[in-house]
């Protein structure tokens, strides 16, 4: 069964104080994912299990985000969490601060049966 990409949503993460770059792409994908209620997989026959999530996050410091942490927002399905340079650094006037924030990309694909010929075709 070759995989097939369904959907796509986008959202945006912030850490304003704690420069938490985890924090920032987590609240990024729960911003993807909270606007919607996805019953794709249900319309199609499949199980919610069956989907297959490929979460792409971009912050100014990819390795101090938690990929697990990330990954354990989604509620069901299997997912690859994969982190790039990205996303943005603002540092306060002051300099003793800097606000962080994440850009996240949720694509849902499913494994699905190859179409079969309708009749009269």
């Amino acid at each position: 069964m070759p995989r097939k990409r369904l959907l796509m949503e986008v959202g945006m993460g912030t850490d304003l104080r704690g420069q938490d770059y985890t924090k920032a792409a987590v609240r990024g994908l729960k911003d993807a994912l909270w606007h919607n209620s996805i019953s794709i997989a249900p319309a199609l026959g499949y199980p919610r299990e069956a989907m297959f999530v490929d979460v792409q996050v971009g912050v100014a410091q990819p390795d101090k985000v938690d990929t697990a942490a990330v990954a354990a927002v989604l509620p069901y399905g299997s997912s690859q969490v994969s982190v790039v340079v990205g996303g943005l650094d603002i540092v306060n006037d002051e300099g003793t601060n800097t606000t962080v924030i994440a850009n996240v990309a949720a694509v849902v694909y499913l494994d699905m049966d190859e179409p079969t010929a309708r009749e009269g075709s």
